[in-house]
């Protein structure tokens, strides 16, 4: 048995207690417009010249771009005139505006909106309710009536969840062939990103987005291309009004907003209008059976605490859901990234 010294702040409470402080050098560095101008500037840069170009004090920005550099975030070489950064290969991949497979938009969203709602989070364990009310002061009783509380939330929401597609959408979408469905629907499809993902992967496919009135909107003047002739839209409340027909059915990242019963009344309603031979693909982030990990979807488990009615769930869970709305031939994929994907047949 190792002595008490050994248990005098382990590394890991230091590691836990720090990661508040280093999504936010991550955010502020996005924010602030760092890698962008360090991209753009096709050189490195000394502290001053980022400062001046961002408007920020050199002081400041010094001890930012630092910290960016213990981060793994930014590079420093050190010559005669000074230290000069410039952006490490997953910065300008991931953390420039520019980039094909940018994060940026859900960097701010983490930033201004979920942080806000985490501040929250003991009380959400109290209550087993969201925190919109608190964090925000609108009614958390409609989850995203809360989180499209405004047209700037919406879009910043919308333009968060096609990052995330712009480095999941094709390892979901691939995990079962999908070239036998040519007619999808794509429930709660948003701004769009995976259903281009999904006609790009499979050329004989239409895709629907069916999603609220005003994302349809937004999704057609921001995201789609009136020219993508393979995407149309459908405009409607898939909970309240009536889902069409069609072979297959995308629900990615759905069924976690909501309680079980909510789950049920859904596939219930898909399962309907599927047609015979068709199915239905769920796209989420899978806990383990025992739920011991991973622990990327057990924090997203709480985030649905803090933001939605939902839960993350076992593969076995959603089966569970799927079965009971009469779904069968049930088959789990899990892809090695953020998000698995579920198929059920009719």
């Amino acid at each position: 048995m190792g002595s008490t010294e050994d248990l005098d702040y382990p590394q890991i409470i230091v590691q836990y207690s720090n990661g508040f402080l280093v999504s936010k050098v991550m955010f502020t560095a996005c924010e602030l417009g760092v890698f962008d101008l360090l991209l753009e500037s096709g050189k490195p840069l000394s502290s001053d010249a980022i400062a001046t170009g961002l408007g920020a004090s050199t002081i400041g920005m010094e001890r930012l771009l630092d910290a960016c550099v213990g981060l793994k975030l930014l590079a420093v070489e050190m010559t005669q005139e000074g230290a000069l950064y410039r952006n490490t290969e997953i910065s300008n991949i991931y953390l420039t505006k520019s980039s094909p497979k940018s994060q940026y938009h859900t960097m701010m969203y983490y930033s201004n909106t979920v942080y806000l709602c985490w501040q929250y989070l003991a009380d959400a364990v109290r209550e087993g309710r969201n925190q919109y009310e608190r964090a925000f002061g609108v009614s958390s009783k409609d989850p995203f009536g809360a989180m499209y509380r405004s047209d700037e939330e919406m879009l910043k929401f919308m333009a968060g969840q096609n990052s995330v597609w712009s480095i999941c959408g094709r390892d979901v979408l691939a995990a079962f062939d999908l070239s036998p469905f040519t007619q999808i629907y794509d429930l709660g499809g948003g701004g769009g990103a995976l259903a281009q993902e999904c006609v790009s992967l499979y050329p004989n496919s239409t895709v629907t987005i069916y999603d609220l009135p005003k994302v349809v909107q937004v999704a057609k003047e921001q995201f789609v291309s009136p020219e993508e002739h393979h995407i149309t839209f459908h405009e409607g409340d898939f909970f309240n009004d009536s889902i069409p027909e069609a072979e297959l059915y995308i629900l990615s990242k759905i069924l976690h907003d909501w309680d079980d019963d909510k789950c049920k009344q859904l596939l219930a309603k898909v399962y309907k209008a599927c047609k015979p031979g068709g199915g239905v693909l769920l796209v989420e982030s899978l806990l383990n059976e025992d739920k011991c990990g991973p622990v990327e979807t057990q924090l997203y488990s709480m985030n649905m605490l803090v933001q939605t009615e939902g839960k993350e769930r076992t593969a076995a869970e959603y089966s569970k859901l799927l079965e009971a709305a009469g779904f069968g031939v049930i088959q789990v994929k899990r892809t090695g990234k953020l998000y698995d994907a579920v198929l059920g047949m009719k």
